[in-house]
């Protein structure tokens, strides 16, 4: 089949090739440890891609170096072609499921790759158009990326750039095999865009699994629904500043007639209360200590900067609970003791919150220890 040949004319291609083989090694080798780990598709797809593109460089590296200089290799177009047609996909499915569309779209595509093998079974079609056809399909697949792809996925900027890389290496290509311009800086230029384009390619690939991890990081230690900490992250926490010696506050709030709210209005109503009431308390702790969901309509926080003042904090969580939901919530706090673990810390807070939910709800309450309490009721004040 008469596809058009890619030559592999110098020394500079061959290094240009070395280091681009490496850098495809090592995200063939991420590819391969996520795979392992999540079973995703996408990087099923990039070591495909990969594959390929690891021939063609390989081949590229071989005839730079052999003793045939300037020697031609007449599938290199199509291994190149179909790589970047792989990758493509890859990066979209980095991002995206595979629906219908995308399906549609880039099956269309494939089979138009495959459109130059009617030459061979109809022989009226005649010949000398490939070459052009293989010239032009690129850039098909640069205007389904950018009209698909682009939209749909993260780190556009990244995309765009090596969009932008690989079609000047398409344009550079085209201009020195149909016109005569052969510049020095044209070649030159030619040789090393793929290995720009391979560097972007691994900065998405990078940032993109860094994003999954830390987003598989986040699901593990908060709540699903209130996107706090959760309660053994939460604890684990609050035990390592108790163990290093910090001042630190424990605020445990509790919904008043949750149970109520949830029977009268349904489970969707109340969780939108608890995610709002949630979202007051994360707001209000962000800068000063965190925040998490010990269970239920239980959310509590931890303020570890010794320059807050916990009773305003927490008197503050409760008037804008009053006021911006539809609910209440009682309140209580404790400060840490000398020789007072973070589990009898929680304890006090509890305790306090208690005494609000008995003593009136929508209130907040200090922790009062044994002996405070019984001074109080001595003296009566």
């Amino acid at each position: 089949m008469p596809y058009v040949s890619v030559s592999f004319p110098s020394a500079a291609a061959g290094i240009a090739s070395a280091c681009s083989l490496y850098i495809i090694l090592i995200m063939t080798l991420m590819c391969l440890i996520m795979y392992s780990k999540q079973r995703k598709k996408a990087y099923l797809s990039m070591v495909t891609a990969f594959l390929f593109i690891m021939t063609y460089e390989s081949l590229n590296i071989h005839f730079a170096f052999s003793n045939h200089p300037g020697r031609s290799f007449e599938w290199a177009a199509d291994i190149r072609i179909i790589s970047f047609l792989l990758l493509n996909i890859s990066v979209y499915q980095l991002y995206r499921r595979m629906n219908k569309a995308a399906y549609a779209i880039f099956s269309a595509m494939l089979l138009l790759f495959l459109l130059p093998l009617l030459s061979d079974f109809f022989p009226s079609m005649g010949t000398g158009w490939q070459s052009i056809y293989l010239d032009v399909y690129p850039l098909g697949i640069l205007v389904v990326g950018a009209a698909f792809i682009w939209r749909r996925i993260g780190q556009r900027g990244k995309f765009a750039a090596g969009m932008a890389v690989y079609f000047v290496y398409i344009a550079l290509g085209m201009l020195s095999r149909y016109t005569e311009h052969h510049s020095s800086w044209m070649e030159s230029t030619e040789v090393w865009l793929p290995l720009v384009y391979y560097t972007v390619i691994f900065l998405i690939l990078f940032e993109r699994i860094v994003e999954l991890m830390q987003s598989i990081y986040r699901s593990s230690i908060t709540d699903g629904l209130t996107n706090l900490y959760n309660r053994r992250f939460f604890t684990k926490q609050l035990n390592r500043y108790v163990d290093q010696g910090a001042k630190v506050s424990m605020i445990f709030c509790d919904i008043d007639n949750f149970k109520k709210l949830n029977d009268t209005q349904g489970h969707h109503q109340a969780d939108l209360v608890l995610k709002q009431v949630a979202a007051i308390i994360d707001e209000e702790v962000a800068e000063v200590g965190l925040s998490g969901r010990f269970g239920g309509e239980e959310l509590v926080a931890l303020v570890v900067d010794k320059r807050a003042k916990v009773a305003q904090i927490a008197e503050r969580i409760r008037a804008r609970v009053a006021e911006e939901t539809i609910v209440t919530i009682s309140v209580g706090y404790s400060t840490l003791r000398k020789n007072v673990t973070g589990e009898e810390l929680v304890q006090q807070a509890d305790q306090a919150m208690y005494r609000s939910k008995t003593t009136g709800k929508n209130k907040v309450s200090p922790y009062r220890s044994p002996s405070s309490k019984k001074e109080i009721e001595e003296t009566g004040t």
